[in-house]
């Protein structure tokens, strides 16, 4: 039998195979798209049974090759590029690819894990798992908002585990391929290393400098609730996956930057007095995100509560301290 991850190079995708591992389990189909070859590296140290191109994969899907063979699914193949303008290929990549996995899944009566997004509630203040809270604003957005309609749609007849997570702002490690789309904790441990300053955005929507609030939660945890779900195949629904506590962007340059510090054996510093030594600095804010950025988001995570998941999630000091500090390892 074998699990089937898709995305499995990719930032969480390649997280989830390597908890497998941890498990005792290397009996995975690790489906992606190598266009990006670099990302190659993430599957490294991990085990697999076999690499499927993606079209390879959907191919043999149709014909049955998997028929009876497989445990779950843990889809998290997507573009994830929110500047995407190509809505046609946002829209087959990931609501049509996302919609014949889920046919499947539901034919086959095979546990399936998808990963949805934060993106869909917008601008709004309110982040919780309900229709009234939900307007895009990209098509990224909009396309992992459809498919949750249709998840939505078909509830009473489903046969198997359906579980959409809507993940928050995810940061930790193998997420380098990335680019710009990238964690800012990647953005300013790079930045930090190159110039010895970090620069943020300057204040907009009535936040201050630096003040614009996430929900900011490591790749450790949204490992964490992945492996939950699938021990606790009796629990489907759409859930958010963040901490539940918004932090600011500030916070999180603070402790890249103090966690570096300690490295390179200097004392940690407040806000202010990294300011002041020059160590951090803002920018105008981007007219390309304006009408398009979510200033503040914060994970309602009740629904996730009631389920039984009662481990604690890593705040922005803790999460940001350990990523940093994988990240110094591997840069040797």
């Amino acid at each position: 039998m074998y699990y089937i991850v898709t995305g499995a190079a990719g930032f969480i995708g390649s997280n989830l195979v390597k908890a497998l591992n941890e498990r005792g389990e290397n009996n995975i189909i690790a489906v992606d798209n190598f266009k990006s070859a670099d990302k190659f590296k993430n599957l490294i140290d991990c085990e697999i049974a076999d690499y499927l191109d993606k079209e390879d994969f959907l191919e043999r899907l149709k014909e049955g090759y998997f028929d009876g063979l497989v445990t779950a699914v843990l889809h998290q193949g997507a573009c994830s590029d929110t500047m995407e303008s190509d809505g046609r290929y946002m829209m087959e990549n990931n609501y049509r690819y996302t919609l014949e996995l889920l046919n499947y899944c539901q034919n086959e009566e095979i546990p399936f894990l998808y990963a949805s997004s934060a993106s869909v509630y917008g601008g709004g203040s309110v982040f919780k798992e309900s229709r009234e809270f939900e307007a895009p604003l990209n098509v990224y957005a909009y396309s992992k908002f459809l498919f949750d309609q249709i998840v939505r749609r078909r509830w009473h007849k489903r046969g198997a585990q359906v579980v959409g997570l809507r993940y928050f702002n995810v940061y930790g490690a193998r997420e380098q391929h990335k680019g710009r789309m990238a964690s800012v904790a990647f953005h300013f441990f790079n930045q930090y290393r190159k110039e010895g300053k970090v620069k943020l955005f300057e204040g907009c929507d009535g936040y201050a400098n630096g003040g614009q609030l996430r929900d900011f939660v490591s790749v450790e945890d949204v490992v964490k609730v992945n492996m939950f779900f699938l021990d606790n195949p009796q629990h489907s629904g759409i859930f958010n996956l963040g901490t539940g506590q918004a932090q600011s962007f500030n916070d999180v340059a603070v402790a890249t930057i103090n966690t570096l510090r300690v490295a390179e054996g200097k004392t940690e510093l407040s806000l202010e007095g990294l300011i002041k030594e020059g160590a951090l600095s803002y920018v105008p804010f981007p007219d390309a995100l304006k009408g398009k950025y979510q200033s503040y988001t914060q994970a309602d995570i009740g629904a996730l509560r009631a389920t039984g998941y009662n481990q604690e999630f890593l705040t922005v000091e803790q999460g940001t301290s350990r990523y940093v500090e994988h990240m110094l390892k591997s840069a040797g």
